[in-house]
């Protein structure tokens, strides 16, 4: 065994125990990097999973790579459109299975089905003589819920009733017996699977795993065909089993070139700092690796941002590269605006603050419509955030309990004021750094004129900017119609365009499509993009229906679009379409990457984000901010060997000429 594979072999036991180590013994391990069969996440990469397996998932793993078939696929905690199984095993000829696995010893506890009411039964335990609930981890639940969805949204095409056979659904006990098991499944079975439960709704426990004995622990994986499964049913489910891009990614440390990675480990002699590059230059790419750095020297970091769903973004970048995870509790993470509320309340301004707002509030007391409300509240919102309520922190920040950060850094600074960069400046330790990284093209709202060369001056900044040239994250072709978008359309003054990188070649395809259609039929053109998007996920791609994302520039069409794909196609997403403002907020703080639902948000949301699987919609095109918004929209696309899609449908009459130049 040589050393490489002897490192990379204790790195991948280091989450096992000790009684699970027994079962995956020297023999079978020599084999785990040369699996036959098709296993998401690929093994080599299962000790780096963000929700680590636990000692008797690794005993049920190595059980399925013995005793299969290699023609039988093993998933392991798929992102299944919000819901996370421990194994989903898939054999596109035969039928499907869902487990899950429960090391509990159901000797040391006692589990026990308990009635609530006339007629629901739940699962409760007792320890000591205390009771408490089990429901929600309950996994008899928990499989019916599993083949529920499977066979009504995930293989619709699988037949009606008939269809329902090929699916199996177990429940594994590595740590108690298959009778102790059976027996607390009785109260949680119908009266029609109580004759089938052995077949298709299987219990097992430890002698089941110790003896390989297959036919107990899954009896239908004998089956050499069946008549209800075929090839393509099984490609239905892969885009849903599949690995998603974003836990692939997130694995990986920060792919950073010589320039970049020269910015992020130095600072300069005064500690200020500017970047500019255009889109996919890498700016944010140097921010996180920045972050990451000081925070592993045990440096204090703020990190700010002026969308609330950027920093999520941000903060699964800088994980990437921190050197060991107690390092996060160095780095803040907040929005500009939250910082300013946050600061003003322990710094003793709190009612300076509230009082700001004071008009606002009566406004919203009115007996206007809601139209008005709105109106009259934009109107009152805009000058309290740009001025009254940095100003108010910057005094706020003077204060002794202000707190001082060694380092604070600002992505997508072209959305900043120069007084909200004085505020946060009034919050640098002695001797501190601060970092401003922006790209004037994607200045949707208006505010980087403000940036004077006497503001900059004034902001600490000497010299010239640094600089980041190429685009690492947009595809050769994808890159080329952005910047006809932005030579068309936007002010010559305002446009940094990206140097198509060295990296960018044809070997990364990517698939673009405009759709240009009248405002009545956008909605079934979005869901029915949404719908293809899905036929180009699973292995083969590297991607999961998880990595799909539609963003569009109005919150009632989003919300039309995502109410539609959850009533009439039964697929969830985790979206930011709100009306009010305080639930939007919440939805914002919600919206990250590694959420197993399809995204949806708007463009100003998704600034500074990127996706494989991209659906933009585009209802209006009039005006700067508008119009660099889609820009921003169109430099969304991140590329990869495997292929990247991005499709915009267009009601905006406006753009149809250039929509009409795109190669579909």
């Amino acid at each position: 065994m040589n050393e490489d594979y002897r490192s990379s072999r204790q790195e991948f036991d280091r989450p096992m125990s000790a009684s699970a180590r027994a079962f995956v013994s020297e023999k079978n391990t020599k084999n785990w990097f040369h699996e036959p069969r098709i296993i998401e996440p690929p093994l080599v990469e299962l000790h780096r999973m963000r929700t680590p397996l636990e000692p008797g998932e690794w005993v049920v793993l190595d059980f399925f790579r013995q005793n299969l078939r290699p023609e039988w696929e093993i998933y392991i905690q798929p992102h299944l459109n919000g819901l996370r199984p421990d194994f989903v095993l898939l054999n596109p000829n035969v039928g499907i299975a869902v487990f899950e696995v429960k090391n509990w010893d159901l000797g040391a506890i006692r589990y026990f089905p308990k009635k609530i009411g006339d007629k629901r039964t739940e699962l409760w335990g007792d320890a000591g003589g205390k009771e408490f609930s089990k429901e929600i981890d309950n996994p008899f639940r928990k499989i019916a819920l599993y083949k529920e969805r499977i066979f009504n949204i995930y293989c619709p095409r699988l037949q009606r009733k008939a269809g329902f056979a090929a699916i199996t659904g177990g429940v594994i006990f590595p740590s108690a017996t298959r009778a102790e098991g059976r027996q607390l499944q009785q109260s949680f079975l119908g009266e029609s699977e109580q004759k089938t439960a052995s077949t298709y709704l299987p219990v097992s426990g430890r002698e089941e795993l110790f003896r390989n004995d297959l036919s107990k622990v899954f009896p239908e994986a004998s089956r050499d065909g069946s008549n209800l499964m075929t090839p393509a049913l099984a490609n239905d489910l892969r885009g849903w089993l599949a690995e998603p891009d974003f836990s692939r990614e997130q694995r990986e440390p920060l792919p950073l070139d010589n320039q970049q990675r020269r910015l992020a480990e130095t600072r300069t002699s005064s500690g200020f700092r500017r970047i500019k590059g255009p889109a996919g230059s890498g700016k944010s790419l140097v921010l996180a690796a920045r972050a990451a750095r000081l925070a592993s020297e045990g440096k204090s970091v703020l990190v700010v941002t002026y969308n609330i769903t950027l920093w999520h973004y941000l903060r699964d970048m800088i994980r990437r590269n921190i050197s060991h995870r107690d390092a996060m509790k160095n780095i803040e993470f907040t929005h500009f605006h939250d910082w300013c509320k946050d600061l003003c309340v322990v710094t003793g301004f709190g009612a300076a603050y509230s009082e700001l707002f004071d008009e606002v509030h009566k406004t919203e007391a009115y007996d206007l419509s809601e139209k008005e409300k709105r109106q009259r509240i934009g109107k009152l919102i805009g000058p309290i955030l740009d001025h009254d309520v940095p100003s108010l922190a910057m005094s706020a920040a003077l204060s002794d309990d202000a707190p001082r950060y060694d380092a604070i850094l600002v992505d997508e600074a072209q959305d900043y004021l120069p007084l909200w960069w004085s505020a946060l400046k009034n919050c640098r330790a002695q001797d501190g750094e601060m970092l401003l990284v922006a790209d004037t093209t994607q200045d949707i709202y208006g505010k980087a004129q403000s940036w004077t060369d006497d503001a900059m001056s004034g902001a600490g900044f000497t010299g010239d900017w640094a600089r980041l040239e190429g685009s690492y994250r947009l595809p050769r072709e994808a890159l080329q119609t952005a910047q006809d978008f932005a030579r068309k359309f936007l002010p010559k003054e305002k446009i940094d365009l990206a140097e198509v990188s060295q990296g960018s070649l044809d070997v990364e395809p990517c698939t673009l499509r405009w759709i240009q259609c009248p405002p009545e039929e956008a909605k079934r053109h979005c869901i029915n993009a949404v719908l293809a998007m899905m036929r180009e996920t699973g292995p083969q791609s590297g991607t999961a229906n998880a990595d799909i994302t539609f963003i569009c520039n109005e919150i009632a069409f989003g919300k039309s679009v995502t109410d539609e794909l959850d009533t009439y196609s039964n697929i969830r997403t985790v979206h930011t379409f709100e009306a009010d403002r305080m639930e939007q907020a919440r939805r914002k703080m919600a919206f990250w990457k590694g959420d197993a639902r399809v995204k949806a948000t708007t463009l100003h949301s998704f600034k500074g984000w990127e996706s494989r699987l991209l659906v933009v919609h585009v209802g209006h095109a009039i005006g700067a901010d508008s119009l660099a918004s889609i820009y921003v929209a169109l430099t969304r696309l991140k590329r990869s060997p495997a292929g990247s899609w991005l499709t915009v449908v267009c009601s905006a009459p406006e753009l149809a000429h250039y929509g009409g130049g795109w190669p579909s």
